[in-house]
């Protein structure tokens, strides 16, 4: 395969030893951006019940909502996030954070369930855009014995902007409606446009390196190359889906009786979470040591446990926050070692890696989101979670089936 174009802008030979740290200001403007961003794509799971009354959607087809964001999600991994190699980074924000704004007041204004797919289409997109951009300029804007500081700071905003999007979409959803929360979301985005375009760095493009065409072309040989890319991405499309089945369906028992929550406290739940992923942060390290492969395992046994507390949330609300815990633990511990695994074939590809990785897990999302309302409609929270057991328990069986040809990245 043809060497991969340079994921950096052009610098001079010298330019290590001249640049300075990157300010803590621009590293948090880089966290909170993505915080943001991220959350776009989230804020529709706990409102599906108030979506489906608006317009009149059944029980069964609602979880289409979500899937709409995915297939965004999947076209801006695809088409949108290489696009940052070739172009002119700062000014590729400026446009899609614009568009974003666009999408987002598409959704509060929608008065279709073709329009309201549609602008959901557009903020999986831009949304997923921003997010994976952001990252990727945030590794090329930092020195290099600063990346991986600057790049974790970036990743922590995603993960809060996935636990805090179910929070603030439930308090706003009780206040001013499922509509006032795409509205507030635009208005929040908007006030980052200045801010980004005067602090963002200009990091020109390598010119005349390759084409659009081949770059994303590049995408599908290593696809079709990378063995480990096509396993671990298996498992995150299997993980993810476990975690779209949970999180797409929760928001339904909970709104009604003997419940009959607010969105304010069904989005809370989503701050469970926390303890899971922060248990979850030593993962990469067991694999750095060597132990991928048994903390895959161990990830994929909690995952499949978490399970059977959670079909217990009809007696105890206990037995669902222990759920939520075991299936944040696995999920986040074998999120990180995937892409450990991942990192280690192509160091000189990891944009598209992870683009391609990333297309894995809103495959899942997608697939679960739709398979976990038409499941609920037919047989219940119980019925939820048995699929999701099933999928997990699948998880499972396909690990140790391809384990053998995992033994070099293991």
């Amino acid at each position: 395969m043809t060497t991969s174009p340079s994921l950096m802008a052009a610098r001079r030979p010298d330019d290590v030893q001249v640049r300075r740290d990157m300010p803590r200001s621009l590293v948090l403007l880089f966290a909170a951006t993505c915080t943001l961003s991220v959350a776009n794509v989230y804020y529709a799971q706990p409102l599906l019940d108030a979506l489906a009354l608006d317009f009149n959607i059944g029980p069964a087809a609602v979880g289409g909502v979500i899937t709409a964001t995915q297939v965004g999600c999947a076209f801006a991994l695809l088409l949108l996030v290489p696009l940052g190699d070739l172009v002119d980074r700062r000014r590729l924000m400026a446009v899609q954070l614009l568009a974003l704004v666009a999408a987002l007041a598409i959704v509060g204004c929608a008065q279709s369930t073709s329009m309201l797919l549609a602008g959901m289409l557009g903020v999986g997109l831009l949304g997923t855009a921003m997010t994976q951009g952001l990252i990727a300029y945030a590794a090329s804007a930092a020195a290099p014995h600063e990346q991986g500081r600057v790049v974790g700071a970036a990743q922590s905003g995603v993960f809060i902007g996935l636990l805090m999007a179910r929070v603030f979409a439930g308090c706003i959803g009780d206040l001013a409606g499922w509509r006032g929360v795409y509205f507030c979301a635009a208005g929040l985005m908007l006030t980052l446009a200045c801010p980004l375009w005067r602090r963002l760095p200009a990091l020109v493009p390598v010119p005349g390196t390759t084409s659009y065409p081949r770059l994303i072309a590049s995408m599908f040989t290593l696809l079709r190359e990378e063995r480990v890319l096509q396993i671990r991405g298996m498992l995150a499309l299997m993980m993810f889906a476990s975690f779209s089945i949970f999180w797409s369906a929760l928001v339904l028992p909970l709104r009604a009786p003997p419940y009959a929550f607010t969105h304010t406290v069904i989005g809370a739940f989503g701050l469970v979470g926390v303890a899971g992923a922060l248990a979850a942060a030593r993962a990469g390290q067991w694999a750095d040591r060597g132990f991928g492969q048994r903390t895959s395992a161990a990830a994929l046994m909690l995952l499949l446990l978490a399970w059977w507390p959670l079909s217990l949330m009809a007696w105890s609300l206990w037995a669902l926050v222990i759920g939520i815990v075991l299936l944040d633990v696995g999920g986040q511990a074998l999120h990180v070692t995937n892409q450990s695994m991942i990192f280690r074939t192509r160091p000189e590809a990891h944009s598209r890696l992870v683009g391609l990785y990333m297309l894995f897990y809103a495959i899942g999302s997608g697939l679960g989101a739709i398979s976990t309302t038409a499941a609920y409609a037919h047989a219940g929270w119980q019925g939820v979670c048995l699929l999701g057991a099933a999928v997990s328990l699948s998880a499972m069986v396909f690990w140790a089936a391809t384990r053998r040809h995992m033994v070099v990245a293991a």
